[in-house]
């Protein structure tokens, strides 16, 4: 199976490692031991022209998008703030990988699922931000959802064991009695400041923040991953992918970041997924779907594995959890919720990022945001995009004031 396939946020972390693991199938491809090759067709990034000039020299037959015009890009195929939706409108692809941090990669991301295009999503804000569109979209038009999240992929992996059909991809339709669903449980690290106090946050840098215990990620997303953000987007993103609603949703703290997911059946019977910290695993799972092929991240050693500990989240600590299940328990009567949400924590986390707010501000300006949202009609993309600029300029007005 040759597939053609569009990379958005090349030149981020997922971006980097999912061409790798494109060299990788490729080189098994050719010698027999893949079912699956690539050809790039396609690379978008936000302002880093020297990486993408490189990936384009890599991969000479890919058309290229840039968001942030610069000197130098003569060779770049679009640009400008649309420039990744056109390359994915303009360009024949069997597969997007969409990579791209925040809300800007929800334009594109629709987009392919619009045109019946499978999405490998690690892009877990299009869906908290837009789920109401992206879910109708993808079972109208037959877009598979293939998760790189870890712990979404763990979860279809979990899935796959005891649902009865075990190549049947997200999204779900959310009949999760029907699958004899208990309870999904994503895992966190706990990040850098899982063992510190209140106080002790108060004053966390953002280099503190950047430092993660246990996995090499983007700026944004690690610092998402200190204050249990991420977990948080993750946990509406699982709502969305696996059609279940905040009942049936929880996170566990887990340090040694292997277990990545957990579903518990109605017969009162778990299944766990288990794999090394390492993002090629679940970029590799959804590349290749539904074949399997030898992969390049490493195995578990289980004779060097001692220990397995979980703790339950701290909600004095790190509130962000119970926003979300609040958020899922409202997606029905309020479904602009989600987007109001992730863009006051995309304004907080950069304002923190920034020097101008203390750590702890986050969730705390995050939660002002929620309590304070307007109702929000988003049938279309159109008013997804204006309650996110509501809530920015909100959680902007809310930093100022302090």
């Amino acid at each position: 199976m040759h597939r053609r396939l569009i990379i958005l946020g090349s030149t981020g972390s997922i971006g980097r490692q999912a061409l790798e693991v494109v060299a990788h199938l490729n080189t098994l491809s050719r010698e027999g031991l893949s079912p699956v090759s690539f050809e790039v067709v396609g690379l978008a990034a936000g302002s880093n022209i020297t990486l993408l000039a490189g990936q384009a020299a890599e991969y000479p037959k890919a058309r290229t998008a840039l968001a942030c015009p610069a000197p130098g890009a003569d060779f770049v195929t679009f640009t400008g703030a649309d420039s990744a939706q056109k390359l994915v409108v303009e360009t024949e692809a069997d597969l997007v990988l969409a990579a791209m941090v925040g809300v800007a990669g929800l334009p594109a991301t629709l987009a392919a699922v619009e045109a019946g295009i499978d999405v490998a999503l690690a892009n877990k804000e299009a869906l908290v931000a837009a789920g109401s569109l992206i879910i109708p979209a993808a079972l109208r038009s037959g877009a598979r959802l293939l998760p790189v999240d870890s712990e979404h992929a763990g979860v279809w992996q979990c899935l796959c064991c005891r649902a009865g059909a075990p190549t049947y991809p997200p999204p779900y339709d959310g009949g999760e009695e029907s699958r004899g669903i208990a309870q999904i449980t994503l895992t966190a690290s706990g990040g850098p400041f899982r063992t510190w106090t209140k106080e002790q946050m108060r004053a966390a840098t953002p280099s503190q923040a950047r430092k993660h215990p246990t996995w090499t990620m983007g700026d944004k997303v690690t610092i998402d991953s200190a204050s249990l953000m991420n977990k948080a987007l993750e946990l509406i993103e699982a709502h969305w992918l696996f059609g279940v609603g905040a009942g049936r949703l929880r996170a566990v703290i887990h340090p040694q970041s292997y277990v990545h997911a957990l579903v518990e059946f109605t017969d009162s019977t778990t299944v766990a997924q288990l794999a090394p910290p390492d993002m090629r695993t679940p970029i590799h799972r959804a590349l290749t779907f539904p074949h399997c092929a030898p992969s390049m991240s490493p195995r578990l050693d289980w004779s060097t594995l001692s220990s397995l500990t979980f703790e339950p989240v701290d909600a004095e600590r790190f509130p962000a959890v119970n926003l979300a299940l609040q958020i899922i328990a409202q997606t029905g009567q309020r479904p602009g919720l989600g987007a109001w949400f992730n863009a006051a924590n995309e304004v907080a986390a950069a304002a923190f990022a920034a020097g101008t707010i203390s750590f702890t501000d986050i969730s705390h300006l995050v939660a002002t945001a929620l309590a304070s949202a307007p109702p929000l009609q988003v049938h279309d993309l159109t008013g997804v995009l204006a309650a996110d600029t509501a809530a920015r300029e909100f959680t902007n007005a809310l930093i100022a004031a302090r």
